[in-house]
C-alpha cells in the first residue's frame, strides 16, 4: 500500500504543480493558489484515507469499524473546514479549486490503468 501511496502522491504533486502554473498564467494568482490549495488538501486527504485503510485492515471487528467511522467523520469535518476557510478568504478562484480536486483521482486512474496493462501483458 505504501508503494501505491508514494506513486500516487508523486504523480499528484507533479500534476498539481503543472496545473497550478497553467492556472496562474491563465487566471492569475488566485487561480494558481486555488489549484495548489485544493491539490494539497486532496493529497492530504488521500494520505489520511490510506492510513485509515491500512490500520483498519490490520484490525478487525466492531472496534475497528467504530474507529474507521470516527476517522472518516473527522476527515470530512476537517476538509469541510479547510475548504470553507479557503472560500471565505476570497483568495482562491472556485473553478481553480475544482481543478485542483482532480489531481489525486487522475493519478489513481492512471495507476489503475497501468496495473491493468501490466496484468494483461503477463
Amino acid at each position: 500500500m505504501s508503494e501505491l501511496r508514494a506513486r500516487v502522491t508523486t504523480e499528484s504533486a507533479a500534476a498539481m504543480a503543472a496545473l497550478a502554473l497553467l492556472a496562474s498564467w491563465l487566471g492569475g494568482a488566485s487561480a494558481g493558489l486555488g489549484v495548489t490549495a485544493a491539490g494539497a488538501l486532496t493529497i492530504a486527504n488521500f494520505w489520511w484515507l490510506a492510513r485509515g485503510v491500512s490500520s483498519t485492515a490490520a484490525a478487525s471487528g466492531r472496534h475497528a469499524m467504530m474507529v474507521w467511522t470516527l476517522s472518516a467523520g473527522s476527515r470530512f469535518v476537517a476538509l469541510l473546514g479547510a475548504f470553507a476557510l479557503l472560500f471565505a478568504s476570497g483568495w482562491v478562484h472556485p473553478a481553480a479549486v475544482v481543478a485542483g480536486l482532480t489531481v489525486v483521482p487522475g493519478a489513481l486512474i492512471f495507476e489503475g490503468l497501468h496495473a491493468a496493462r501490466k496484468t494483461a501483458g503477463r
